[in-house]
């Protein structure tokens, strides 16, 4: 059967990819970030996954204020990079794991939860930066990615609890696929950051590294995290690690920590990454 193995949180601050796409990694200021990635590349070269599930959101690219779902499951063929206003990321077509991810629809709908089926979408820097986090540069991506866009950029976003239980159930879903499939979970998004008003610039390295520790330690207290916690303590566009949980939930609760990298700054962001493997 497929089965889930390890799961990825990572930041997907646009201005990462910028930094690669420029050839600047190596400069002082954007070094210790892509430091932090090394172990990280080498990590999922040597685990070959079959599927990455990427969860992360649409930054008003695919979806607009008209209309803009909780969950959206991408279960095309392909996805090509978005022009987010200065040309599409230099980077290659993600391509799709139909079979798989229509049949994570249809258990995941059948086990109550609602997604919206796209069967056609185009991705921004929240799914490919983080493929290039992992991944490097190739010419083609090393494996097929199934996306799931969660809303955090209009109110109400789901609650932690809500993401949480959600990758339980892509998890039963995954486990229900009878081909032998070595699949990946990324939760992508934050850590704290605020882009506007009188709290812009904000970044609480504390309450990160807190946030951190709970991924590891105690999933479900983490899930548990309220709105309002996130916005207080990690600023407006913190919201985004909420979606960090549907991946935690995909995993065993007492998953082993493979992996951890913190910087500030990568532009007025917080980067936050973890690596968590089953045990079995």
């Amino acid at each position: 059967m497929a089965r889930i193995t390890a799961g990825v949180g990572v930041s997907h601050v646009p201005a990462i990819g910028v930094a690669m796409d420029s050839g600047i990694t190596d400069q002082p200021y954007w070094k210790p970030v892509f430091d932090g990635f090394k172990k990280s590349r080498e990590w999922i070269k040597d685990k070959k996954p079959d599927v990455v599930f990427l969860v992360y959101n649409d930054h008003c690219t695919a979806f607009s204020a008209a209309m803009i779902p909780t969950f959206a499951l991408g279960c095309a063929a392909e996805f090509h990079p978005a022009d987010e206003g200065w040309g599409p990321r230099p980077v290659p077509v993600v391509k799709g794991h139909q079979k798989l991810a229509s049949h994570i629809a249809q258990s995941v709908i059948l086990d109550e939860f609602d997604l919206t089926i796209m069967n056609e979408m185009e991705v921004d820097h929240g799914l490919t930066v983080p493929m290039s986090i992992m991944f490097d540069q190739p010419e083609e991506w090393p494996c097929l990615v199934i996306p799931l866009c969660v809303n955090v950029v209009q109110y109400p976003a789901p609650t932690g609890n809500r993401c949480y239980n959600l990758g339980k159930a892509i998890r039963r879903a995954v486990e229900s696929y009878e081909e032998d499939l070595n699949v990946i979970i990324f939760g992508t998004g934050g850590m704290s950051h605020q882009l506007q008003y009188k709290r812009a610039g904000l970044i609480n390295p504390e309450w990160d590294k807190e946030f951190l520790d709970l991924m590891t330690k105690d999933p479900v207290k983490a899930s548990k995290i309220p709105h309002v916690e996130y916005l207080r303590e990690a600023g407006s566009e913190g919201i985004e690690l909420v979606m960090w949980h549907v991946m935690r939930g995909a995993l065993d609760e007492d998953a082993v920590e493979i992996h951890r990298h913190y910087h500030v700054p990568a532009s007025n962001t917080a980067v936050g990454h973890i690596i968590l493997e089953n045990k079995t």
